[in-house]
């Protein structure tokens, strides 16, 4: 495993077993979560694939996958997927404890 993949291991495995704490019911939203994470995908790389295009941008052979997507390694495609997940469901958990301690 790549070091940029072993990043987005770490970051997103906690995340995501803690997401089906049936507390949280983070699964019961899994249509706003896709829609959501898509949009990031879309956006931000989109904008990855223009940058590495022109040249502004680059990732290192050394510490991502030789598996590219439309130019950019299969890393940074996980990235907009594991990232705004982790982040969501901080949210989502910083919101259940907030209501749960009211």
């Amino acid at each position: 495993m790549s070091k940029y993949g072993m990043v987005l291991l770490l970051a997103g495995i906690i995340p995501f077993i803690l997401s089906f704490y049936p507390p949280l019911k983070l699964y019961n939203n899994i249509n706003a979560l896709a829609k959501t994470i898509l949009l990031i995908l879309f956006i931000f790389g989109g904008w990855d694939i223009f940058a590495t295009y022109r040249g502004h941008w680059s990732f290192n052979p050394e510490t991502v996958s030789k598996i590219k997507i439309i130019n950019l390694p299969l890393e940074e495609i996980m990235f907009f997927i594991v990232i705004p997940f982790s982040c969501i469901f901080t949210w989502e958990v910083i919101i259940f404890i907030k209501n749960k301690f009211k």
